[in-house]
């Protein structure tokens, strides 16, 4: 598509990449001891090794993004190793307002349970960069592993463990920690990577055979490896039941990663269709589904349309995705899902720039899938302008219950 003019539709354009955003899915930043522990391509793509450093460089993605990292450092043609050279020169607190002052980001929601939680700031630590001030998201596989240690590390010494006593100790504790969570003010929702650890048909029931199988082998985890990960199907839809409950009784959201990810899930169960039947049998509590479920985005528009407890987030495919790409994925989501349900997250994490780039590309590529559809007449500018202050702002805050009044920089 064909980059419009914001000649064409000036009051649209203005929305776009003005309006203020509420970024629904972040991750703290590394700090400034930390900022060099982690390669600056992990800001384009997923991958690891190799093929991180070597292959997502020649990605489209890649290539669009290069030159808005010249235009960030103020080096124009320079190469990336230069770009990259010059990035380690800068002030830490400099760079991150060069990346967050033109992103309009009035308030950021943050998952801080992604990891090296010694080399992050605090989710407050971000304050300084916005409007209002940030709030949590709370992971509930890491409440779970850390519940669980606590009480199977004193046991350690024992042969054999007493499975049901440990299961009602877990259950009691886990329960309590989440629905102190929901009472929290600064916690606004929940999220699970079950993902990740065993896929996202998660079973609507579960049998207690199966959970106290995998408790005991969680147990032999802990033993041999001195930590715990949870992986183990029955118990991880045992802990995601739990907290869909609880989220349910407190009206809290719980946003699900789903689709795009790193090579440690497995792609063909990250699809959000296998969500279905628990999201049929917790009618109550609100689904969100991340990442624009990409690529699996049409299959998520479909939830939303026939489901009044799922919403869908368009986010992290910026900049990980092509601009072609990334249009594409806007247009389907526009295909089915009601424009009330849809919400922008830039997934943000470890450096400064990946909330520079997403929200940069996303604002483009949202005006440019929309004032198309202004174009071809199916919508007036006015519509439009309200889908894209609800995709950045209004639907965020209402579904999270932040109670902002847009802030409107003259």
């Amino acid at each position: 598509m064909a980059s419009q003019s914001n000649q064409d539709y000036p009051v649209l354009y203005d929305a776009c990449h003005h309006y203020p955003a509420i970024d629904h899915h972040a991750h703290p930043l590394l700090n400034i001891k930390s900022r060099q522990v982690l390669p600056i391509e992990g800001v384009v793509s997923e991958a690891d090794g190799k093929a991180l450093v070597d292959d997502s460089i020649n990605t489209l993605a890649f290539l669009r993004a290069k030159p808005q990292f010249e235009k960030l450092y103020n080096l124009p043609g320079a190469s990336w190793e230069a770009l990259k050279a010059h990035r380690e020169t800068l002030d830490y607190i400099d760079l991150c307002r060069r990346c967050f002052d033109p992103a309009h980001l009035q308030c950021i929601l943050f998952d801080d349970g992604l990891g090296l939680p010694s080399d992050a700031e605090s989710y407050s630590w971000h304050d300084q960069f916005t409007q209002s001030p940030s709030k949590r998201i709370v992971r509930i596989e890491v409440v779970a592993e850390g519940i669980l240690c606590n009480i199977l590390k004193p046991l350690l010494e024992h042969d054999a463990l007493e499975v049901v006593p440990v299961l009602e100790a877990f259950n009691l504790q886990f329960e309590k920690v989440i629905s102190e969570s929901a009472e929290d003010d600064n916690v606004v929702c929940f999220k699970s990577i079950i993902c990740y650890r065993t896929g996202l048909d998660v079973a609507a029931w579960g049998t207690p055979v199966g959970i106290k199988f995998d408790l005991l082998d969680i147990f032999k985890m802990l033993k041999d490896r001195g930590t715990i990960r949870l992986s183990h199907k029955a118990f991880n839809d045992h802990v995601v039941r739990l907290a869909l409950a609880i989220a349910g009784k407190y009206d809290k959201p719980i946003q699900f990663h789903t689709g795009l990810g790193d090579n440690d899930l497995s792609l063909g169960l990250a699809s959000p269709s296998r969500l279905q039947p628990i999201i049929k049998a917790y009618p109550k509590t609100k689904f969100v589904l991340l990442h624009s479920s990409y690529p699996f985005t049409r299959e998520a528009g479909y939830l939303t349309a026939v489901y009044s407890n799922v919403f869908l987030d368009f986010g992290e495919v910026f900049p990980f995705v092509s601009g072609q790409g990334q249009r594409a994925i806007i247009q389907q989501v526009l295909e089915l899902t009601p424009t009330n349900k849809i919400m922008w997250s830039t997934d943000g994490h470890w450096w400064p720039e990946s909330f520079y780039l997403s929200t940069l590309q996303a604002r483009d590529a949202l005006y440019q899938v929309i004032s198309g559809v202004v174009r071809s007449g199916e919508l007036t500018e006015h519509q439009a302008v309200e889908i894209v202050q609800n995709a950045l702002f209004h639907n965020a805050n209402k579904l999270y219950k932040l109670k902002l009044a847009p802030y409107i920089q003259n």
